[in-house]
């Protein structure tokens, strides 16, 4: 049980307070209920850049790193379709030196044209590297356009296409700041040693004059159901021919998520998983294959991504994916082999509760989907998941006109 104290600030700031005295560190979390899903569809990429813009610099912190590691802390970020989330570790000492720079990077951050010139370059350098110029690199652009026709899930973090970081306007950028980046648009979570009075001074003391922003209200378009068969077949110079298959299942607050992740674990959660048994251990088509769910808010994709050993076999490859698919329709799973997936999800969920950090961001996550408390309800979800439910998800969504294929044979 992580027990936390929740309250706001007059300017919207929701502010998440959890002790654990048995660390002498501190983890200071702030999360954004920001992501690419927020975009103009003609401006996108604008997130994850922002997420490099927030470590260019602010008014009084020209160098976002220098403060953090003289404090003996560390630091990072990471942006989704759905959230911008910031994360600091450093000594229980200094956790006023964690709500200076992030409260300082939310009221003024350095946003000129010589700041955004330099980071347009850093993602643009990071879009041909990852997406253009790396075998595979364009698969989520290629799966995501074509899976989803009007959710700004089609497409992926880092943009729909690169010049629209390139062409990014100053202008544009500091709207999309000014409308997203506010205290009540935030989530601030602490998780580690410190008391609780003199931390709810030093917030106050950091974030109570911010003034609230007009927030981007934007409500994505619900995506349509799929009911058609949907492929890609790209002739790329890649290392060897691969398949991916998406289908498309309910998002993270859907009382079938936690079955959705349990699907993907029988499928490929080890070496006792049925594709390392089926497909990799007792077939040589396979160099790898692998399941595996999005985790969006919105309703996001359970993947099937596969690697063949030699060309020409992407046919033999559908037909032992869809088997392996259709056994899990056709017949209950073994209570014993649904057990053994059930104990690792519980185990990782418990484990992710012993690091201050994890239980900072995944508190400021929760809060976001509604409930901090959520995050002691975890478990809950995997234990009473039966092989019925299973079963009954399968058969939901595991169909040739939910399923979206992208292949890639070797040119």
């Amino acid at each position: 049980m992580i027990d936390f104290k929740k309250y706001s600030l007059p300017n919207g700031l929701t502010v998440l307070l959890h002790r654990d005295n048995s660390t002498p560190l501190i983890a200071v979390n702030i999360l954004y209920k920001v992501g690419s899903k927020n975009e103009d569809p003609t401006k996108t990429g604008f997130a994850h850049l922002f997420e490099h813009l927030m470590f260019g610099g602010s008014k009084f912190v020209p160098d976002y790193d220098i403060p953090i590691q003289e404090a003996g802390g560390d630091n990072n970020a990471f942006t989704n379709s759905d959230i911008t989330n910031f994360y600091n570790v450093l000594p229980k000492e200094n956790l006023e030196t964690a709500l200076w720079l992030e409260s300082d990077r939310m009221l003024q951050l350095n946003i000129n044209q010589r700041s955004l010139d330099v980071q347009k370059k850093v993602v643009v350098e990071e879009f041909y590297e990852t997406s253009i110029n790396q075998p595979y690199g364009n698969l989520w652009h290629k799966l995501s356009e074509t899976a989803f026709k009007v959710h700004p899930y089609k497409w992926p973090t880092i943009g729909a296409e690169v010049a629209h970081i390139e062409k990014a306007h100053l202008d544009d950028v500091q709207d999309f700041y000014l409308k997203n980046y506010r205290p009540n648009n935030a989530i601030l979570a602490i998780a580690g040693n410190f008391e609780e009075d003199d931390a709810i001074d030093k917030i106050e003391k950091w974030f109570g004059d911010i003034t609230p922003g007009e927030i981007n209200q934007m409500i994505p378009t619900e995506e349509p159901h799929q009911d058609e068969f949907r492929q890609v077949i790209l002739a790329d110079k890649v290392p060897a021919d691969a398949l991916f298959m998406a289908f498309h299942m309910p998002g993270r607050m859907h009382p079938d998520f936690a079955a959705y992740d349990v699907l993907s674990d029988i499928l490929s959660g080890g070496r006792s998983s049925r594709f390392y048994q089926n497909l990799l251990k007792n077939e040589d088509i396979f160099s790898s294959v692998s399941a595996y769910i999005t985790g969006s808010v919105d309703p996001g994709l359970f993947v099937i991504e596969s690697k063949l050993v030699n060309k020409g076999k992407i046919e033999e490859a559908r037909r032992l994916i869809w088997k392996e698919l259709e056994a899990l329709k056709q017949s209950v799973i073994d209570p014993v082999e649904l057990q053994k997936v059930k104990n690792g999800l519980i185990s990782s969920i418990s484990f992710s509760e012993v690091s201050i950090i994890h239980k900072a961001i995944n508190l400021a996550y929760f809060e976001m989907l509604g409930d901090a408390d959520l995050i002691n309800k975890q478990e809950e979800d995997y234990v009473k998941i039966t092989s019925e439910d299973l079963q009954r998800v399968a058969k939901t969504i595991l169909n040739k006109e939910n399923c979206t294929e992208v292949v890639y044979q070797n040119d």
